[in-house]
Parts: structure tokens; sequence; C-alpha cells
């Protein structure tokens, strides 16, 4: 596969809106590149992450029409799942697939190349498996199959926590020790508390855990956003609490819809979130996906060897 390591140039959206997708939820949406360009569809991570300007970069301006958008409650979205009072109810993996439907529909496009990382990777999945026939390639990155092992390896002892003690050790205490025996349903009382003196500071640990073990070698801490912090906490606690609204091993019994769609999919070797026994099982379930382990990273996209892989992908794919 051709790789090539920078990102593309900085690039504006020539159009942006917001889709009403029932209820009170609309998601912020843009287009960026060619509008007759090869339609792309970004899926971020999370959930709860929101889309960001660096993502339309992996893709050639010139080739493709990217678009992205900010999932239910979170980014530019409304309302914002940081608002306590924010009903969360509808956001579920079946209307994030439905969302991502009505969007290829409002945009007029009939089928589309689909790119997910992390909890996108997920998303991306769930869509492509729903919706096969609108669906030209996949590419993923830190792949995330819901199965049952992984959330505690992420929040219980005994997993993530045996390689960062120093860091697990503050997201543990924040809870006190009589509710430390269900860490998910501790943070889910405090992220639920209408009181911000309870729900930010719970919020920062739960990202500060997260953001730690993201990257194989660390990296200084940016500004913290509080408002950005308890939509991620927010909506990953209720996400991870659930089973991330699928029926156990969905994801992979349903792998077999895949079948005839090129897929590339990327993992680092040392990712301690999307850990890669996840996209080795899928590339073994996937028939004609491709599979690439990169041996000097974690879990983010921009990794060096990661982000060569994808912007690769990405340049390969281009019509």
């Amino acid at each position: 596969m051709e790789s090539r390591a920078p990102l593309y140039p900085p690039i504006e959206p020539h159009d942006s809106g917001w889709l009403d997708v029932g209820g009170s939820d609309e998601i912020y949406w843009e287009v960026c590149g060619n509008p007759a360009g090869k339609p792309v569809v970004f899926l971020h991570g999370g959930p709860g992450a929101g889309a960001a300007p660096v993502h339309r970069r992996l893709f050639d301006p010139e080739a493709y029409r990217i678009v992205l958008f900010d999932q239910r409650n979170c980014g530019r979205s409304r309302p914002h799942a940081a608002e306590p009072e924010v009903d969360l109810s509808e956001n579920v993996t079946g209307n994030l697939v439905a969302d991502v439907e009505r969007l290829r529909e409002h945009m007029g496009v009939d089928r589309w190349m689909v790119f997910g990382g992390s909890w996108g990777s997920t998303l991306a999945l769930a869509y492509a498996e729903a919706h096969p026939g609108r669906v030209t390639e996949i590419v993923l990155r830190g792949v995330y199959l819901v199965l049952a092992a992984d959330e505690p390896w992420c929040f219980a002892e005994g997993g993530v926590s045996r390689l960062f003690p120093d860091a697990w050790e503050p997201f543990r205490d924040h809870i006190p020790e009589d509710e430390q025996g269900d860490l998910m349903a501790a943070y889910a009382r405090r992220l639920a508390d209408p009181d911000p003196a309870v729900h930010v500071p719970a919020a920062l640990a739960w990202t500060r855990w997260e953001d730690t073990t993201g990257t194989l070698l660390p990296r200084p801490g940016g500004d913290e956003d509080p408002r950005a912090a308890v939509a991620v906490a927010r909506l990953e606690n209720r996400y991870f609490g659930n089973g991330c609204f699928l029926e156990p091993g969905q994801l992979l019994r349903d792998a077999h819809r895949l079948a005839g769609i090129p897929g590339v999919i990327v993992n680092g070797r040392y990712d301690l979130l999307t850990p890669p026994d996840a996209a080795w099982t899928l590339h073994r379930a996937w028939p004609g996906s491709e599979l690439h382990l990169i041996p000097d990273a974690g879990h983010a996209f921009d990794e060096p060897g990661t982000l060569r892989l994808l912007v690769g992908a990405t340049d390969r794919f281009r019509p």
C-alpha cells in the first residue's frame, strides 16, 4: 500500500448545517473538498468526542467529497450532553446508525466510503452491516467490537490499570472506597448529578484516565475543556455501561454481510484501549479485509505509523 505520512493541508467546509434526527435532537454536519468528488463519511470516536478540523485532512480534497458530522448530543450538535438536564435516552446505537443513513439521503449520496476510528469503528461496522449496499469501502482504526472483556479491561482493577498504576489511582480514588466495586455505576451517578461541582470533576477524572492510555508515548497535556469532557464522559459511560446498545457478539455475528466490501483495518500493536485482538478477530471474520498492525503505535489516529497507513488507505481508494 502506498503510504503518505503528512496530513493533507488544512481545509474549510464549503457547506454546513444541522439535520433534524427526531425529537429535540439535531446533528451538525459539514462538507469539505470536491463537491463532485467521491463521497466519504467520517465517523468520530468517543462516543461523544465530536469531529475536529484535523479529521478533514485525512482525505485528498481534490478527490473526495468529505462529509463530517457530530453524533447526537456532542460537538456542535444540539442539545449538548454537557447540559445535565438533556435527556440522552434516544442516544443509542440503532438511532446513530439511522442518523448516518438519514445524512446520506440528505446529502443526495447513493453510496459512500465509510471511515471510522475507535468508537467510530463500532458505528461504522454497525452501519455497514445494516446497509451494505450503501458502502463502497471501509477504513477502520482502533477496532472496538464491544466484547465482554472490553470494559473490565479498561475500567476495573487488573486490566490496563496494571500498566498505569499512577494514572489509575486518581481515577479509582475519585470514587469513595465503598463504591469502588462498580466504578462504571459510581461514575454514572456522579455524571448524572446536576451540580457542576460533582459532574465536572468526575468527567475530568474520566477523560484524564482515558487520555493517559491513548498513546504509546506520553504526550504533554493540552487545555482541558470541561464542556467537552462532560459530554465524552456522560456518553461513554452510558454506552459502555449498556453494551453499546448492541446484542452480544452482534458485530462479529454479522461480519459476513461485509463480504465484497473492500476494507482496511489499522490497529496499533500497543493499543491499550482497543487491543489488537479485536482487529485480528474482525479480519478473520470479514472476507477480503486487509489488516495492518502498527508495531510502534498505541490508540491515537495521529501516531506516525498509524497515520501513514490511514492516509495511504484513503489515497488508494481515491477514484
